[in-house]
């Protein structure tokens, strides 16, 4: 149900218009605090990881009591969220869709359930008296055929 929700799409909108690109700074308490392995470089230590997951370290020459932060940037943290900056305007364009799709839908329902429709028309005979109820007043007819044409009848009121 993740994906059908338009909230997921709004939201990685606003995220990745808002946050996205932005360098991240770590705090003294967010920074992971560890020592390298003989006697090598902090640098040297971590090269590898954080070609792959990113992160910086504060003092890559240091050989002990190396301090590691797991974000470099906010793309890697919209990352761990599945979202990337590139997709905004398709994101953009599925909620502009669900939105329209959603209006089309309801107004469709409410004619197709709602609004009356052409169905089979009463057949009055020529003569025949009808009883019509309506909410303000009751009226009495007398059907009538129109130039002798059996589709068209014309109505007209009779005193009761």
């Amino acid at each position: 149900m993740y994906r059908v929700s338009p909230f997921t799409y709004l939201i990685d909108t606003i995220l990745s218009i808002a946050v996205a690109d932005a360098p991240v700074h770590c705090s003294a308490i967010e920074f992971l605090n560890f020592d390298p392995v003989n006697g090598t470089t902090c640098g040297t230590y971590m090269q590898s990881y954080v070609q792959m997951a990113g992160g910086y370290l504060t003092n890559p020459e240091a050989m002990a009591k190396c301090e590691f932060c797991p974000l470099s940037d906010t793309n890697q943290f919209l990352k761990l969220l599945s979202i990337d900056y590139g997709d905004r305007w398709r994101n953009i364009g599925i909620l502009f869709v669900y939105v329209v799709f959603n209006a089309v839908a309801a107004v469709g329902l409410y004619w197709l359930v709602r609004v009356p429709k052409k169905g089979k028309k009463a057949k009055v005979k020529e003569g025949e008296v009808v009883d019509l109820k309506y909410e303000t007043a009751e009226l009495r007819v007398v059907a009538e055929k129109e130039n002798g044409k059996g589709s068209t009848v014309r109505c007209k009121e009779v005193e009761s």
